[in-house]
């Protein structure tokens, strides 16, 4: 049954209900929305799930050779890989605010613009390029990865879980396509420059793909003042730091592991394009394995195990890629990829946490700006570390630390206030 306003407080109860000013049909997040929006809606959501990684995913499987032929040196390699979560967590901070003057969907909208640019960008072959292309690009990225929750809870308000699955699965899917088609596409190039610069193009069909959702948001969402909730007052209640804390810490592991680890294994003795394919396995295994965590994490009682296991997960999937021999890389691989199925549970968390779609983008802003702020020093003192020690043992442990703190905060977050915020939806 579709949703009805509810009557004005001093109104009659006999009295025949006012015609709304703006159609039910075109209000976000209601059931009477016509097909044709609902349609745009879910390929706009398709599209841009598939570039939120891939321009990160990209460069990482090309980072030896980029290195290679732009002849940059070792700080230079250290900061490319931290680009993304600095530019997460700079440019996501501005998102609340930009998302209360634009709207959810023209700020999605100008995000990107920013994206497709800053990748085409990449595609000169120039280290200046590549940094100024990357840090536009991820800015981009910044205020989709902070604005999609809302989004999601705005258009999808009744199917929250179900879209969130389908905007990580998509996500996890361009970036596992991406990682290993990058390097073939390179040597079919000539140049790994045009390789990520070629990642572009699925942004610009993004973009395109995105327009007819922001035309019909503009012409028919009621105008009324924008409400804003700040996030920072949220970090101090148990549910913003609760989610704030998961977050930075899956983000940490996951951009250390997605910045460094088709290098590492190339340092290791593998080639490339067999640690291009790993590094392509790892993503894949994610794919499904957000889906069933999805689905198991939403039962009644099960939120908790199923943190427990995809944290579990990660922790056994490093310490194997410590002590295996870089020839079986695929097992340590797959269980990494499945520890990276916690970002989906992450985020359907945080589009059901708010009270209303201002503080769910506040939560958001709040949990991914602080974590990718703090996030930027996994890939950052990886290749650090890495240059210093020459070798993987010291990153690899301080990662393992990471991971074992994560399973004491999956313990926390699944507590049962947070359980009956999430787990009935």
């Amino acid at each position: 049954m579709p949703e009805s306003y509810p009557p004005a407080a001093n109104a009659p109860a006999a009295a025949a209900p006012a015609t709304p000013a703006v159609p039910a049909a075109a209000l976000p997040g209601t059931g009477t929305k016509p097909r044709s929006a609902v349609v745009f809606g879910v390929i706009a959501l398709v599209l841009i799930g598939l570039n939120l990684r891939a321009g990160i995913t990209g460069a990482s499987a090309l980072l030896h050779d980029l290195q290679a032929v732009l002849g940059y040196g070792a700080l230079v390699a250290a900061v490319i890989p931290s680009i993304p979560t600095l530019c997460f967590a700079l440019a996501g901070a501005g998102t609340s605010w930009l998302t209360g003057r634009l709207g959810v969907e023209k700020a999605i909208l100008v995000a990107l613009a920013m994206l497709a640019s800053g990748l085409l960008l990449r595609g000169i072959p120039a280290t200046g390029m590549l940094v100024a292309g990357s840090v536009l690009g991820m800015s981009g990225l910044a205020v989709c990865n902070v604005a999609m929750p809302s989004f999601i809870r705005e258009h999808f308000a009744h199917r929250t879980s179900l879209m969130t699955a389908v905007y990580t699965v998509t996500m996890t899917t361009g970036a596992t396509v991406t990682a290993v088609a990058v390097v073939p596409l390179a040597h079919a190039l000539g140049s790994p420059s045009a390789a990520v610069g070629a990642i572009g193009i699925t942004a610009v069909a993004a973009l395109l793909g995105f327009l007819p959702v922001a035309l019909h948001a503009h012409r028919n969402s009621p105008r009324r003042p924008a409400v804003r909730v700040s996030p920072w007052p949220l970090l101090r209640t148990r549910k913003g730091l609760l989610l704030t804390v998961i977050f930075t810490l899956q983000a940490l592991l996951a951009y250390a592991l997605l910045s460094w680890f088709p290098y590492m294994l190339t340092t290791m003795g593998m080639s490339a394009s067999d640690s291009g394919l790993m590094f392509g396995l790892m993503q894949l295994v994610s794919v499904p394995a957000g889906m069933v965590l999805i689905a198991i994490g939403s039962r009644p009682r099960m939120l908790r195990p199923t943190f427990y296991l995809v944290s579990v997960t990660m922790v056994a999937g490093l310490v194997l890629l410590l002590v295996l021999p870089v020839g079986l890389a695929a097992v340590p691989a797959a269980l990494l990829g499945f520890g990276l199925g916690i970002f989906p549970l992450v985020m359907v968390m945080i589009s059901r946490s708010g009270a209303s779609t201002a503080e769910t983008t506040a939560l958001s802003t709040l949990a991914q700006s602080t974590g990718y702020l703090l996030a930027t020093a996994g890939p950052f003192g990886m290749g650090l570390l890495h240059s210093a020690t020459g070798g993987w043992t010291l990153p690899l442990l301080l990662l393992l630390g990471l991971a074992l703190a994560q399973i004491v905060v999956a313990h926390l977050i699944t507590g049962r206030a947070m359980t009956n915020a999430v787990g009935r939806k």
